[in-house]
């Protein structure tokens, strides 16, 4: 690879991370060739970008953003062969990784994790990082919270006037 190859790669690097607010680091290096077809398919379905990487572009793409950004506490995590997976969701590459394991597969290795200036550090977070609830989910949540107190509020009206009404009714009568 030239320096000018170089440069390129560490410039694209730079603008997916910047674009992206969530990526996880991977070991994808044992698996077959088929195999990795078959986990690039799954990426795809779910939206994921891989990209294999040379750790000491993806080291030097990170070392000139923001330190806020917390990049540093990966850098560890740059040994070895690495495949970079970029998402919009942030849970989509943890739950594509662990469809494609299935139930005793235990590769790829995650190695890492960022996901809003959190790092999530070894495979054991995989769990933890599938459950984060996306954007989407949570302002549903949110939604749905915000309408039933509302709902509430409508109904005790409604059953309320009919209350008042009745009440209103008998008062006139004993008063006439």
């Amino acid at each position: 690879m030239t320096k000018a190859d170089k440069a390129t790669a560490i410039e694209e690097l730079k603008d997916m991370f910047s674009n992206s607010s969530f990526f996880y680091l991977t070991d994808s290096s044992t698996l077959t060739v088929e195999q990795v077809n078959k986990l690039r398919g799954v990426f795809y379905e779910k939206g994921v970008i891989m990209k294999v990487v040379k750790n000491t572009l993806v080291k030097k793409a990170l070392e000139n953003e923001p330190e806020e950004k917390g990049y540093a506490q990966i850098f560890d995590s740059l040994k070895g062969p690495t495949s970079i997976l970029f998402s919009d969701v942030a849970n989509a590459p943890a739950k594509a990784i662990k469809e494609f394991r299935g139930k005793d597969d235990e590769l790829p290795r995650l190695k890492a994790a960022y996901i809003d200036t959190d790092v999530y550090i070894g495979d054991d977070q995989l769990d933890a990082l599938a459950s984060l609830k996306s954007k989407e989910d949570l302002l549903g949540e949110v939604i749905t919270l915000l309408q039933s107190p509302a709902k509430n509020l409508i109904s005790a009206l409604k059953s309320g006037g009919s209350t008042i009404a009745g009440l209103v009714k008998a008062l006139e009568e004993r008063g006439e």
